[in-house]
């Protein structure tokens, strides 16, 4: 006679992946007509990581919780338990155990970068997307839902200047960008999952403004003579100049000129940085 054979099930809400070793989970019994020693006498279970079975003295089986569960590396135990009576010969009858591991949430989202760098023109408009930060959370529902935003010490200036789409974590231009104020901007965003308790993440964000010709040079007259006699020696100095434009690069260098008819000439001074502004002839 073969032992009958039952499909055992374990209610989700009592398998949840918080729970502590030693918990203790009842199956329900197998049937077996036969009586005396022809009867179910013991179980097995089939080799776990995680849990293993007790059988108490009316023969009711039970799963215990041996080690602590992760459903993120295995969110679902199939297990085999097989029932084995005393007869001769020796019968048994075998069910399917699924435990189904119920998330709880103890995974932090995780940004796939530290630090994000990017470039932007000091020209961009408000609205411009500039970059997209993204976070991964392990645990599954609200538990792994996402939201980004700037983080809590968050300068006023950032504030202002940029903003964050908190579904998609696309950062983009708020206010109106300057190289020359502020060439690099360095701030921090936070992702946060919905659970309860709620975990966070954080990444550092580096944005350089990139320059554009957007500032005319200016001409500082640091020395002058005035009036020039008119009996001055040829090469006399008459002025000393320097240029200065705020700009970086090419769009920050200056080149000073004059006139092809012009009575005077520019000679560099010894440190190259002013002008001098000499006579080419003498005065009439």
């Amino acid at each position: 006679m073969a032992v009958g054979q039952v499909r055992y099930s374990i209610p989700e809400e009592m398998v949840i992946e918080s729970a502590s070793p030693g918990a203790r989970y009842s199956l329900e019994s197998a049937s077996d007509p036969d009586v005396a020693m022809n009867t179910i006498q013991t179980y097995k279970l089939n080799p776990s990581d995680n849990f293993k079975l007790n059988v108490d003295g009316r023969k009711i089986p039970e799963l215990v919780l041996e080690k602590p569960l992760d459903r993120e590396k295995m969110p679902v135990h199939n297990l085999i338990l097989t029932a084995v009576d005393g007869g001769d010969p020796v019968r048994s009858g075998t069910s399917e155990i699924t435990v189904i591991v119920l998330d709880i949430n103890d995974n932090a989202p995780q940004f796939e970068k530290q630090v994000y760098e990017t470039n932007v023109s000091e020209k961009a408009t408000p609205g411009t997307e500039i970059l997209h930060v993204k976070a991964t959370d392990a645990d599954e529902g609200v538990n792994g839902e996402i939201e980004y935003f700037f983080a809590e010490q968050t300068s006023d200036l950032i504030l202002s200047l940029f903003a964050i789409e908190s579904s998609t974590g696309t950062i983009v231009v708020r206010g109106n960008l300057d190289h020359e104020t502020n060439s690099l901007h360095r701030f921090d965003i936070t992702a946060k999952d919905k659970g309860n308790p709620q975990l966070d993440g954080h990444c550092g964000i580096e944005i350089k403004i990139l320059d554009i010709n957007d500032n005319n040079p200016e001409i500082i007259v640091t020395s002058l003579t005035s009036p020039v006699p008119e009996d001055s020696a040829v090469g006399t100095v008459i002025a000393l100049i320097s240029a200065k434009d705020p700009d970086s690069g090419d769009n920050g260098k200056v080149l000073l000129t004059l006139s092809p008819k012009s009575l005077f000439k520019l000679n560099p001074s010894l440190n190259g940085m002013p002008i001098n502004y000499t006579s080419s002839t003498k005065f009439r």
